[in-house]
């Protein structure tokens, strides 16, 4: 059985659409959730799935205890979904190549801290880009700046609104993380 561990920090729409996307698989299984707002969206929404959630803060991320925490799930894969932390560098040596991320935006263009969500998608439209889309790329030490693993695009037209190409995003995100995932998974 392949597991993977979820890193969330929001609603968790990415999170539900994995587990959903596992839930009939035999071979891979969501294990648990973790998030560091104890009011994010994704707890409620990963616990009606039997998934665990748990809770944590920026200073246990950054703790011993939390790669113990990780090492004793021992997963083939750690998602990070609308995760907004920046990963421990303690994780990602444990786990070189195991660690991936989504970025709702054509890396390297709009990555790096404070570039998630909303703030994307209106300097995409304040800068008139042509086209956006998503990346998933392995985590490394810096934000946004692991290897690309896939990349797809879409035509960003004159009239979209930040919220339309937000909108565009979220079709690619659910349509592409769960088969990258599991592409990740087989090989």
């Amino acid at each position: 059985m392949k597991k993977i561990v979820i890193f969330a920090s929001g609603s968790g729409s990415n999170a539900e659409n994995i587990i959903n996307y596992f839930d009939s698989n035999e071979n891979v299984e969501v294990v648990r959730v973790l998030t560091n707002n104890a009011n994010a969206g994704v707890i409620d929404r990963v616990r009606k799935y039997g998934v665990a959630a748990d809770v944590f803060s920026k200073t246990e991320l950054f703790e011993s205890n939390f790669l113990q925490l990780i090492n004793s799930i021992k997963p083939d894969l750690i998602v990070l979904a609308g995760f907004l932390l920046k990963f421990p560098q303690t994780i990602i040596a444990d786990y070189p190549n195991k660690v991936i991320n989504i970025h709702p935006a054509l890396l390297p263009k709009y990555g790096g801290k404070g570039m998630y969500g909303m703030h994307v998608h209106r300097a995409v439209v304040a800068n008139q880009e042509k086209e956006s889309g998503i990346t998933i790329h392995y985590v490394n030490e810096n934000y946004d700046e692991g290897a690309i693993i896939f990349q797809k695009n879409f035509e960003v037209i004159t009239t979209d609104t930040a919220e339309d190409v937000a909108a565009k995003i979220h079709e690619l995100e659910f349509r592409h993380f769960p088969e990258v995932i599991a592409q990740l998974l087989e090989s």
